[in-house]
């Protein structure tokens, strides 16, 4: 992808959940409209941030693998109205 994020998170290696979990959090030092790209190992994050974007209000935008990394790559969302 063409796309240069604001930040890049190296999950390489962490077990699931431990990469969702430690996107969220970089997502939190992230402004609104600010782009994170996540590297992971884990299989099973494939699903996870799937459905990571879909409850949630931050936008998976585009993810691919590269040989045996996943990449991912997410929008910020604004807050949710309660």
């Amino acid at each position: 992808m063409a796309v240069q994020p604001d930040d890049v998170l190296d999950a390489r290696g962490l077990p699931c959940p431990l990469p969702l979990l430690k996107a969220k959090q970089a997502l939190s030092r992230l402004s609104e409209g600010q782009l994170l790209e996540v590297l992971a190992t884990d299989a099973g994050s494939w699903r996870d941030f799937e459905t990571f974007a879909e409850q949630s209000v931050h936008q998976l935008v585009a993810r691919e693998t590269r040989d045996d990394t996943f990449h991912y790559w997410l929008r910020k969302g604004g807050e949710p109205t309660p």
